[in-house]
């Protein structure tokens, strides 16, 4: 009898260290280390031509690991371009391109002018896509359109209309600053007559094939030959084209749901920070596609990032500093270079941070950075991008308006 029991005594104790391991290995899986980013004050170097850059709406970083820069020169007043007066006043700044080109080194290899966006890619051949009305893709060499996606004829004012660039730049003529560049939005701040929008919408239902509003994001999936698109209206849609020929592909809102099921009742956008998530997008939808084949969707008016299938399939939700109200803390989305991509990199324009979460359950595990003007913080954090090596690229609006580089440490 004292034998059988020393050994269920053995087979306990057996039993327990087991499953203790199995506790602590679990825990160490779930508790991953972000990685360490330090700032890189040398790059980039000074812009050429006295240049001052405009807000950062675009960035993305080609096959050689290059850097496309897409600001908004108009961003820029009077007192930053009085280089360009007929008898100088002083020795900075001129106007610069909305298209920069920058090396690993930093320096300018490139650059044209395109009428101001919000969203850009560049394809393995080099050909840029700025998100403006719709999705334009533009020869580098010339700085002209080549192609572009479809888009209905008419618009309302919505939240990221750009400035098209409609009157010749006067010499020395800035504007209001980076604030007073785009109107207003849909529920944030314009006025528009119900009665027009609701005439709008029914002439535009959620299923149109086109652009409808604006462009936030354009993701390219080259060896699927498709264009990703997130198409401002109705707080935010997915829209897939085909990347030879541009033609509509399929689409889809919040939680996968169908274009043919999407509401354009604005109270299912409607969203109380540290309240129930819309049913739709609520808006300022950016986007990115993993390499195993999952789009990560940050709706950044609602403190969220949906990830579904390539083919609009809802999987999960994660939701990021839910407090954070006015702008809205899930903008722009990276991934960490190591394969299976274990991190999310979510810029927080709000907050001024960048967030690291566990790609696999969301939880947040670290974060850079905080609202200053000084090198290596953030003054309106609104693009990110990383290369191979897993270097760390900022873009900034407001009163940021410059691009940073992060340089990963072991």
């Amino acid at each position: 009898m004292n034998s059988d029991r020393i050994v269920r005594s053995r087979a306990y104790v057996v039993l327990a260290g087991l499953c203790l391991l199995v506790m602590c290995a679990a825990l160490g899986a779930q508790a991953q280390t972000a990685p360490k980013y330090k700032f890189d004050p040398e790059w980039p170097k000074p812009l050429p031509n006295k240049w001052k850059m405009g807000g950062v709406t675009g960035l993305a970083v080609d096959k050689d690991d290059n850097v496309w820069v897409l600001d908004r020169p108009h961003d820029l007043r009077d007192m930053e371009l009085r280089a360009e007066l007929p008898n100088p006043t002083t020795d900075c700044c001129t106007l610069p391109p909305s298209m920069i080109h920058i090396d690993k080194n930093g320096d300018v290899i490139g650059s044209f002018d395109a009428p101001e966006g919000h969203g850009m890619a560049v394809d393995s051949k080099g050909f840029v896509y700025i998100g403006q009305d719709t999705v334009r893709k533009y020869d580098p060499k010339t700085g002209q359109p080549v192609g572009e996606v479809p888009r209905v004829p008419d618009k309302l004012a919505v939240n990221g209309e750009a400035a098209i660039n409609k009157e010749p730049h006067v010499p020395g003529k800035g504007s209001p600053g980076p604030l007073g560049t785009y109107p207003g939005s849909v529920g944030g701040g314009a006025r528009l007559d119900p009665a027009a929008v609701a005439a709008f919408r029914a002439k535009y239902p959620p299923t149109t094939p086109m652009i409808v509003g604006n462009i936030e994001e354009i993701r390219l999936d080259e060896p699927a030959h498709e264009i990703y698109a997130a198409d401002s209206y109705l707080g935010g849609r997915v829209m897939v084209f085909d990347l030879d020929t541009f033609a509509f592909k399929r689409g889809w809102g919040a939680y996968g749901k169908p274009l043919s099921e999407m509401s354009s009742d604005d109270a299912d956008r409607k969203y109380t920070p540290n309240g129930p998530m819309p049913k739709e997008f609520r808006g300022h939808l950016t986007l990115n596609i993993s390499s195993d084949g999952f789009v990560y969707a940050a709706d950044r008016m609602a403190n969220r990032i949906q990830v579904t299938t390539k083919q609009g399939k809802f999987v999960k939700e994660f939701i990021l500093a839910p407090s954070t109200g006015q702008g809205g803390s899930t903008g722009g989305v990276a991934f960490s270079p190591d394969k299976p991509q274990k991190f999310l990199f979510i810029s927080d324009l709000t907050n001024n941070h960048i967030w690291f979460l566990n790609r696999e359950d969301g939880e947040v595990v670290g974060r850079m950075g905080t609202m200053s003007q000084n090198g290596g913080q953030f003054m309106g954090l609104h693009m990110i991008a990383v290369d191979s090596k897993g270097n760390i690229y900022t873009g900034e609006v407001s009163n940021g308006e410059r691009v940073q580089r992060f340089v990963a440490v072991k």
